[in-house]
């Protein structure tokens, strides 16, 4: 039985607005939460009423959703917002309150899932990605390219889409086009269609042909212009669809007035137009392609005449399905109407296939594929259980303040040497520590050998080959740089050492990506979450969102390269003893944060390891240590 969820899916568009997402989004939601899972639609909302309640709710803890399922999606209205386009007249962020309601109504469930549809800013998708703690599912539906291109080429725009856990398209073509600027994997998931109901025919015996514009004048003025070719004597008529209204044209014949009917999409519905047709038209020259209009007429068994985009021939599967034309091409488009009227067969044959095709085109089969993958996530999930043999084991044990991150001049960046290191570590109270010097574990094992009083954990904070670094803590040899992160990772493993990666998704440290970190979560072992160093805090707090979404034990450390930085953070815990131990211990660990000056603590790293010569370097390193040590300065004469 496949393990029950709580799943939010966000549309950028208004709630009351018919489109093919809201329509998408709506149809998976019914789906999903009648086979159990609990599922709430986070959308923009024109009802005053509806956002008002949505808000007492989120106050309230949205105990409707945390009940026992009832098989039905719940739905939370966040104020009006108008969905992206790239114009210069739009505001560039989203209204303060919807932005607030959407953190408000992420932060208050535990969800596992958050589906964001169409997530392109400014709007409630995209703001959902960005306050999400869940695990992320982009849904990309039909973007047009200039969308596409003007999200994708800034740098904070693909910064937010690499939190981004899965991607999922509706179709092959948008696949193609999103790869182009955001390349990664994406799983081809074509959206379902409905069968409209039946409606009464105008025209009993002639051949319907409709014509869908959506938005683009052009494809109506193709389809008319054809018309004048199709046969005279022939029992055809044609209807064209517009979201805005076309009145006839003055040069519309009259023989043409009397077949051709103008309907404005705000008066009927697509579904009930493509509910008397026989044959769609979609004559768009691609700058907003209805891919959704044509799902909908296969799935009424309507035959296809569509412009040659790639979109349109990924759903005609390369004519099987139907005819197509060059945008623009009149003469073809007219040439193809006319044998669909004129040979009944070849009208006949279409149908035919087009029959076998409407039984893929259940959402039953699009939310089986979206529950997959759904699954598949939440599989990659750490236990969060951990072992219950080694909890109480630890139960009895005293609590010490570890510190697991810092360096001694073992390390080419640092001069703080080891004796001055277990000093102040003592000094501050801590109870263990992990050497973690770059590329280099000599300074761990001398300090290991010299330690009183106080746990060393050998460490090695390791260069990747591109893709950052990562800490090897428990280990005992050194590991070379330069290795993929995936050797790297295998080498700590055969030392019996924890995988710990330091400072994530600070871009002025060396660090893995998102995606890297993604292909090797099952290997993490702990995620450094709180880093004084790391002077940007949304770093910070990317890393504490990516360790809650995948489970996986969070821990600190001070990154201290001089001896001031010491402990300013430091995570409080039950005592150990290995590696086993450890990470058990690490579970139900507390970070206690007591940050020093990040300015003057590198200012300090600054002056003793670059701004003074090498002799003012080594007689300053010789003082520290005799200070931490208590020893005399070679020669000098002891006091009677």
């Amino acid at each position: 039985m496949s393990q029950r969820l709580a799943i939010a899916q966000v549309t950028p568009f208004a709630w009351e607005a018919v489109n093919e997402v809201n329509s998408y989004v709506s149809r998976v939601s019914d789906e999903l939460a009648a086979r159990g899972h609990r599922v709430l639609i986070v959308a923009p909302s024109e009802s005053p009423e509806l956002v008002r309640d949505s808000r007492r709710a989120i106050r309230s803890g949205l105990e409707a959703l945390t009940e026992e399922p009832d098989g039905h999606p719940l739905v939370l209205g966040v104020g009006e917002v108008l969905p992206f386009a790239p114009t210069r007249r739009r505001s560039a962020s989203l209204p303060v309150d919807v932005a607030r309601t959407i953190e408000e109504a992420l932060a208050t469930l535990a969800l596992d899932v958050v589906n964001v549809h169409e997530p392109f800013a400014p709007s409630a998708s995209s703001a959902a990605l960005r306050h999400s703690r869940a695990l992320n599912v982009g849904s990309f539906h039909a973007p047009t390219e200039r969308i596409v291109s003007t999200q994708l080429t800034g740098p904070l725009s693909r910064l937010l889409f690499a939190r981004l856990d899965a991607r999922v398209v509706s179709y092959r073509a948008t696949r193609s086009l999103m790869q182009r600027y955001f390349p990664g994997e994406y799983r081809v998931i074509a959206p379902g269609a409905d069968p409209p109901a039946s409606q009464p025919r105008e025209h009993a015996h002639a051949v319907e042909l409709l014509l869908v514009a959506g938005e683009e004048r052009a494809a109506a003025r193709s389809f008319l212009r054809a018309l004048r070719a199709l046969p005279a004597d022939a029992d055809w008529h044609a209807t064209v669809f517009s979201d805005r209204p076309l009145p006839p044209p003055a040069t519309l014949s009259r023989a043409l007035r009397e077949r051709v009917s103008f309907v404005d999409g705000r008066e009927r519905s697509e579904q009930d137009a493509i509910a008397r047709a026989d044959v769609l038209v979609l004559a768009s020259e691609g700058v907003r392609p209805i891919p959704g209009a044509l799902l909908a007429a296969l799935g009424a068994g309507l035959v296809a005449v569509t412009s040659r985009l790639p979109v349109y021939e990924e759903l005609l599967a390369d004519g099987e399905h139907g005819l197509v034309f060059e945008p623009g091409d009149v003469e073809t488009l007219g040439a193809h109407l006319s044998k669909l009227i004129e040979d009944r067969r070849l009208l006949e044959g279409f149908r035919s296939r087009v029959e076998q095709l409407r039984a893929s085109l259940s959402w039953s089969r699009v939310a089986d594929q979206l529950e997959q993958t759904y699954q598949e996530l939440a599989a990659r999930r750490h236990d969060a259980a951990g072992e219950s043999r080694i909890r109480a084991k630890l139960a009895s044990r005293q609590l010490i303040d570890v510190d697991l991150h810092m360096h001694t001049d073992h390390s080419y960046d640092c001069a703080t040497p080891v004796e001055v290191l277990l000093a102040e570590a003592r000094t501050r109270g801590l109870g263990a520590i992990a050497i973690t010097d770059h590329n280099e574990v000599s300074g761990a094992r001398e300090a290991l050998q010299k330690a009183d009083g106080i746990k060393v954990i050998v460490a090695e904070e390791i260069k990747t080959a591109e893709q950052g670094e990562v800490i090897g803590l428990f280990i005992e040899e050194q590991i070379p740089r330069g290795l993929t992160l995936e050797e790297t990772i295998a080498a700590i493993k055969r030392q019996g050492g924890l995988v710990y990666v330091p400072h994530p998704f600070d871009r002025l440290h060396s660090v893995p990506d998102y995606e890297h970190l993604l292909g090797v979560i099952e290997q993490l072992d702990a995620i450094e979450v709180f880093n004084p160093r790391v002077a940007i805090s949304e770093f910070n707090e990317e890393a504490v969102r990516f360790a809650a979404k995948y489970r996986i034990p969070a821990g600190a450390g001070s990154d201290a390269h001089v001896p001031q930085g010491l402990g300013s953070v430091r995570i409080r815990m039950r005592d150990f003893d290995g590696p086993e131990e450890f990470l058990e211990s690490l579970r139900d660990a507390d970070i206690i944060r007591n940050p020093a000056s990040l300015l003057y603590v590198q200012a300090l790293k600054f002056l003793q390891t670059k701004a003074m010569p090498g002799a003012a370097r080594r007689a300053s390193r010789e003082r520290r240590v005799r200070r931490a040590t208590g020893r005399k300065r070679p020669g000098t004469p002891r006091k009677s």
